[in-house]
């Protein structure tokens, strides 16, 4: 009986002990970036000064890491899948995502969940697939290795990438509040913000473009911190005579979208809600409204199943010296991503 016992203890308690290392190594090895910092930039591409004078492009496309296509699902939407089922098929995702960003054009092009190294998408470095002109990249979620689920997810080294054909001055990763506590931050993302700096023909004022993904799987706390860190950041950069753009997935439903795209389902992930409150006197949000932006991954994308969610979360916020002219939400049938891009035209005052 006590041999029995004994046997007992030990098969309980090398899983235990295995558990206690692997905690201890990710706190060791934990992702600690500064408060702020420079970000990865590379400007050997620039050809060309964006000119004050005239209309100017922007795009906003959350690719999903290449894994999220039209077919796919995933587990923390309600889904099953964990990770793309082959690297071919990340490679058609990632190909169809390029075509698009070249028929758009856009003279700035904001991505983010791009991939520098994680096995969620076998490698490969999305950055240079999809941004091969000038680029500023951040990171926002490193981990070499997270534990969850079964099968897990793996190494993760994934962030947002603002491309450009023009100059880039400089660009810099300021870091955004992060709701969640240890243990469990030490395998979840770092939320920030990727601040692009870019010179403007015609005039010393300087362009500041915004790149952001907001928190998703909080209580809804982390998304209030993390907007009102932006409302700060966006103000202080205007306030020092910039013009300010900020674009992204905000995981949050922009003004009046719950009217057009309601909660279908209420046990399923659902966003957070913006209002026009949060924004300063003269700033606004950029949206579009007649398209949906994003779908929940609980199920594979059926436009004709009424089941099927969609929202409006992916937009911008301009600030008082920008005039908005067009936003559109390009409707790409959630083929390659589980978002679809916006884009934006402005003009500057």
């Amino acid at each position: 009986m006590k041999k029995l016992l004994k046997i007992a203890l030990i098969v309980l308690a090398v899983p235990l002990c295995a558990a206690l290392a692997l905690v201890i190594w990710l706190t060791v090895t934990e992702y600690r970036p500064a408060a702020v910092e420079p970000a990865a930039l590379d400007a050997a591409a620039a050809d060309r000064t964006l000119a004050a004078d005239g209309t100017l492009s922007l795009l906003t496309f959350n690719v999903g890491y290449g894994g999220l296509g039209k077919s796919a699902d995933f587990f923390m939407d309600g889904g099953e899948q964990v990770a793309p089922e082959s690297r071919a098929q990340v490679e058609q995702n990632l190909a169809g995502i390029a075509a698009i960003l070249a028929e758009q054009d856009a003279d700035v092009t904001l991505l983010q969940e791009t991939d520098a190294d994680s096995a969620r998408s076998f490698g490969i470095d999305e950055r240079a697939a999809l941004a091969p002109a000038s680029r500023a990249f951040a990171l926002n979620y490193s981990c070499a290795f997270v534990p969850y689920p079964l099968p897990p997810i793996g190494r993760v080294h994934s962030g947002l990438t603002t491309a450009t054909g023009a100059e880039i001055l400089s660009a810099e990763r300021v870091a955004l509040p992060c709701p969640f506590k240890w243990p469990v931050r030490t395998a979840n993302l770092k939320r920030c913000l990727l601040a692009a700096v870019l010179p403007l023909a015609g005039t010393d004022r300087k362009l500041v473009v915004v790149n952001l993904h907001l928190e998703a799987y909080d209580d809804g706390s982390g998304k209030l911190a993390q907007t009102e860190a932006l409302r700060a950041f966006l103000t202080a950069q205007y306030e020092a005579g910039n013009y300010v753009v900020a674009g992204g997935d905000f995981n949050q439903t922009f003004p009046g979208s719950l009217a057009r795209y309601p909660i279908v389902e209420q046990d399923y992930w659902a966003p957070g809600t913006l209002d026009d409150s949060l924004l300063p006197a003269g700033w606004r949000f950029a949206y579009d409204l007649e398209t949906p932006s994003c779908r929940l991954l609980n199920r594979p994308y059926d436009p004709n199943d009424p089941a099927t969610q969609v929202y409006v979360i992916d937009g911008f916020i301009l600030s008082p010296n920008i005039e908005l002219k067009a936003v559109r939400t390009v409707d790409a049938g959630f083929e390659y991503s589980d978002h679809n891009p916006v884009r934006l035209e402005i003009t500057l005052k």
